[in-house]
Parts: structure tokens; sequence; C-alpha cells
């Protein structure tokens, strides 16, 4: 099974547009495991069309709970069971996983027992595991390491960086977060950093669209970091390719790919991948 990374969803914050991208979800494989990181909305389809069976999934991992990246975990799951899932799966998250998954169990309870009853499904709840987690190493699996890190991600405290080794490879995202010194030192001299990024001229097109003006504005600013924010913690980290994702804004035609490239190209010497749905990354 080759090593690559998939990304499912490349737009920052939760709201989806006619013809633009979904929020944040990725697919990455790495010695021999399929991992799907972040579940916002679309994360089933966008597995389903790289070619992979929902009934196949038995590995997730949530950075933090905001909606673009968790909304779509129960459905992500009751989604494979109704596909045929009938094994394990694990859920790795931050505090607070649990409460959403059994939420969801809940809100499904009616469907869950009826396709139980009437057509002979093994019970989901029992199925699936939420590990929560914190700061260090969260998974040890053979070749394979999966360790976090607290980002700054205010008003959000529990939010973590997670760095996947194995094979002779690195992947480290960084989940959302305003510049943060520390996630230099996480990633260094791994092949793949994928940051997010905001665009400066772009936040009066979000925020006009969206509402909420100058509060909008504020959270962005403290909460996020611009492409050239990431650029800085790349070349600090001397990683080999910085992919661009969770971006602000992302479905905004005035803003090209050659946007991003310019705010990073002058700060960051190695390659540089602008998230794009649908987008495989050879590791």
């Amino acid at each position: 099974m080759p090593h690559t990374l998939t990304l499912l969803g490349t737009k920052g914050g939760p709201a989806i547009r006619p013809g633009g991208p979904n929020p944040t979800s990725m697919l990455l494989t790495l010695c021999g495991r399929r991992m799907v990181i972040d579940c916002g909305l679309g994360v089933s389809r966008g597995l389903v069309e790289t070619g992979m069976s929902l009934k196949e999934l038995d590995l997730v991992l949530i950075t933090h709970l905001h909606s673009d990246h968790v909304l779509e975990l129960g459905p992500l799951l009751h989604t494979a069971w109704t596909t045929g899932l009938d094994h394990p799966v694990t859920v790795y998250g931050p505090p607070g996983t649990r409460a959403v998954w059994t939420g969801f169990l809940a809100s499904l309870a009616y469907d869950i027992e009826t396709r139980i009853a009437d057509e002979g499904r093994p019970d989901l709840a029992s199925l699936v595991t939420v590990t929560e987690y914190g700061p260090g190493v969260i998974l040890q699996e053979g070749d394979l390491q999966v360790e976090a890190l607290r980002v700054d991600h205010p008003p959000v405290t529990e939010c973590f960086a997670l760095k996947f080794s194995g094979a002779g490879k690195t992947v480290v995202f960084s989940a959302d977060t305003a510049p943060f010194p520390p996630l230099a030192d996480f990633a260094r001299q791994t092949d793949i950093l994928v940051h997010e990024a905001m665009l400066p001229e772009g936040l009066d097109s979000i925020i006009s669209r969206t509402g909420n003006g100058s509060r909008l504005r504020e959270h962005l600013v403290a909460s996020h970091s611009f492409a050239a924010d990431a650029a800085r913690i790349a070349q600090q980290a001397g990683v080999a390719m910085l992919v661009l994702n969770h971006l602000i804004p992302a479905d905004d035609p005035a803003f090209t790919e050659e946007h991003w490239h310019a705010a990073v190209r002058p700060i960051f010497g190695g390659e540089i991948v602008v998230g794009r749905d649908g987008r495989v990354i050879t590791l």
C-alpha cells in the first residue's frame, strides 16, 4: 500500500457554498494503515471518492471539536456501519469527543435500534472505542507512532497538532492554530507539514459574506495563521514540503493559487502545495 496523503476537505470554517471546497478532512495512508484526520462536512463522500470502502474504516483522529473538524464524525461512523462495517473502530480525539459520539448515538437511537433488529446488523456502539488524548505519544503500533502537541487556538484549549511517523516518513498536521513557535521544533525535518493558512487581503471577503463583522475578524486574527506565518514555521523546521490547508478564503474566485504562492515563496524555500479537495500527495 503506497504512502499517500489525500486532502478531502480544504476550506477553513464550517460554511459551504456552491462550487466551493468542503471543510477539513484528510486521509493519510502510512505503514499499511488508512487514517482519517478530522471529519468536517463531506468526509464520507470524500473517502468514497478515493476508492476506499467505508466498511474498511478503522482509525479516526480528531484535532479539536470545532464543527468544521468534527461535524461528520458520527455520520461517517454510521454510514460506514450501514455499508457493512463489522469490526472495531478506534477514534482518538481531545477531551469531549466521547460526549460528541454518545450524543450522536442518542440522536439516532431509533434508526440504529431498528436496523439492528430488522437488518441483523451488529451493535454500532460496541464497535466504536473513543480514546481521549492529551499531549505526548497517543498511538504506538509497530513502526507507526502518533504524537500530539497542544497548539494555540483560543478560545479552544484542547486543540492538537498531530505528528505521524513510520516507514521512514513523517507528516505533521498543525490543526487550527495562531502562529506557534514550538510547532517548528515539533515538525523538525519532517517530510510534510500541513499547516492552516489565511490571506490578509482575503479577510474582508470572508467577513462580508459571513457577517459578525469585527468579532469574526478578531477571532480569525487571534486564533489562526496567515500564510506567511505558516511559511516561517516551515522554514524554521526545515520541512521538505509545506501544504497549505484550512484555507481562508477558500472559495473566492478573486484569490488564486498564485496569491498563496506569492505569500509563501519569499519565506519558504521548499516545495509548496496549495490545498485542493481530492488532491493526492505521495510521501
